[in-house]
């Protein structure tokens, strides 16, 4: 099966690949132009075009961009001279680090929570947890960024607000802001998926059998129910990883963050060919990372899976 999706990655990826560098080449405009300006002379514009590999045939110009990716040679910016894979490697660690910490604080807050609410379905917590989540589904993330930076970051003074840090315990100051409006609204996600998992769960045969037996609620909860019930969680939290890279990037401006976002925008504003495809690879791996991630931790929740795996 982890064959199987292996192999399916590496084509979603090619597709992907072959999808943004067309994308990337049918659009209007001259990069040359994009890099030089208007005011340079046609001996530049074709110099700059074949420093750049712009004057062969597409099929050409796609072989070459193939042989870099699997080289891990992402070529120069066009705009600044700079080496992207240097610019990704030094980026992408704030870009990881922020997604990372948004799941953990969205799993921490939204699961406890839906549980809550689905354990107590119809009383007063209940509905003040369904308040929050339909709140933190309504506010953009881009919205609440501005809003926790206004008050924890400008009012309170408690956490920087822009910049990405350098050692690690300003890193971690700088972190808390952006995670927090990120993890926030996942946490929302998280808890009614897992408030609607968990009461079909509970509605089940087998957990109205051991709460026959005399077993614990709080042992039918947990032990029986919410580990059923974590399967669509965690299919639901995957896919909302996914849609959440757009908020990252968003979060990044907001922030005035490094990140492979920042990157991104940066090259898509001034049209630099190599920087774009470069960082929205990064976003594909990033994308097939996490469905198999998202599978391994099936395998690891359902024990029937485990078998047929083998």
């Amino acid at each position: 099966m982890l064959l199987n999706r292996l192999v399916d990655s590496v084509i979603t990826v090619i597709l992907v690949v072959t999808l943004v560098f067309v994308a990337m080449r049918i659009l209007p405009g001259d990069p040359a132009v994009a890099a030089l300006g208007d005011s340079a002379t046609a001996e530049q514009l074709a110099s700059f075009r074949e420093r750049m590999g712009l004057n062969v045939p597409l099929w050409h110009q796609y072989l070459d961009f193939l042989v870099n990716i699997v080289t891990l040679n992402f070529g120069t910016s066009m705009i600044t001279g700079e080496n992207i894979s240097a610019m990704l490697l030094a980026n992408l660690p704030y870009t990881v680090e922020l997604t990372v910490a948004a799941m953990i604080i969205g799993m921490i807050i939204g699961v406890p929570i839906g549980v809550l609410s689905a354990v107590k379905r119809g009383s007063f917590p209940d509905y003040i947890a369904r308040i929050i989540a339909l709140a933190g589904f309504c506010i953009p993330d881009f919205f609440l960024g501005a809003l926790i930076l206004i008050v924890f970051g400008l009012k309170l003074d408690l956490f920087p607000v822009t910049g990405g840090g350098t050692d690690f315990p300003s890193r971690m100051q700088h972190l808390v802001l952006p995670a927090m409006t990120l993890g926030l609204v996942m946490a929302a996600f998280t808890s009614r998926l897992t408030r609607s998992a968990l009461l079909e769960v509970l509605k089940r045969d087998y957990i109205r059998t051991a709460r026959a037996k005399g077993v614990t609620e709080r042992w039918v909860i947990y032990k029986h129910a919410l580990r059923n019930a974590l399967i669509p969680v965690v299919t639901g939290f995957g896919i909302y990883i996914l849609t959440m890279l757009s908020g990252s990037i968003a979060i990044e401006l907001i922030f005035a963050r490094p990140g492979v976002g920042s990157v991104l925008i940066n090259g898509i504003n001034s049209r630099d060919y190599p920087m774009v495809q470069a960082g929205l690879l990064v976003f594909a791996l990033f994308v097939v990372v996490v469905n198999i991630a998202m599978d391994l931790l099936y395998v690891l929740i359902d024990p029937r899976l485990r078998r047929a795996a083998r």
